[in-house]
């Protein structure tokens, strides 16, 4: 894998980054990402709840879609080993872009992904949002996973912190 990532937390600066995460919580989502799991598809209602956590002004289109588009839709993605099909399918629902399907599958796949958000990528060294396409979410995702390892973090705390140290050092606060 090219390294396109380049993190600005310092080492000794993470775990801070980390446990100074000033977002909305998300533990009304705990219960939900476990029913998911359990599951295997989101209903409506779970469906909404996420993608209003990750982002409310999509809601009028999330509405748009079925119950049982929805559970069709996100069974496919919690249940295939294809990590492509996974977050791909998940765009086909109304409202639901790369950064909300990869929330969806942070808080309801088995497997642990992290969300793509403009913050942890200024994190990463981007200044402008990248095109996003599969091979740019496995890289992400691959990279993510080794700061993880590194840092002996899931990635829900890897995430915390990018986001975080967007925060406080970004300027303007949103791009996508």
């Amino acid at each position: 894998m090219m390294h396109i990532f380049n993190l600005k937390i310092l080492p000794q600066e993470f775990k801070y980054y980390a446990l100074n995460y000033e977002y909305q919580t998300d533990d009304i989502l705990k219960d939900l990402s476990l029913s998911a799991k359990r599951k295997k598809y989101l209903s409506k209602s779970e469906f909404l709840e996420i993608c209003k956590w990750k982002t409310p002004r999509s809601q009028p289109l999330c509405l748009l879609n079925s119950e049982d588009y929805i559970k069709e839709i996100t069974h496919i993605s919690l249940t295939t080993k294809s990590d492509q099909l996974a977050i791909e399918i998940l765009t086909l629902l109304n409202g639901v872009s790369w950064p909300t399907a990869s929330a969806i599958l942070h808080f309801c796949h088995v497997d642990e992904y992290p969300i793509l958000d403009f913050r942890a990528l200024f994190t990463l060294g981007f200044d402008k949002t990248p095109k996003y396409n599969y091979q740019f979410w496995k890289d992400y995702t691959s990279y993510c996973r080794e700061l993880g390892k590194r840092f002996n973090s899931d990635l829900r705390t890897v995430d915390r912190a990018l986001w975080q140290y967007s925060k406080k050092h970004q300027k303007s606060d949103k791009q996508s």
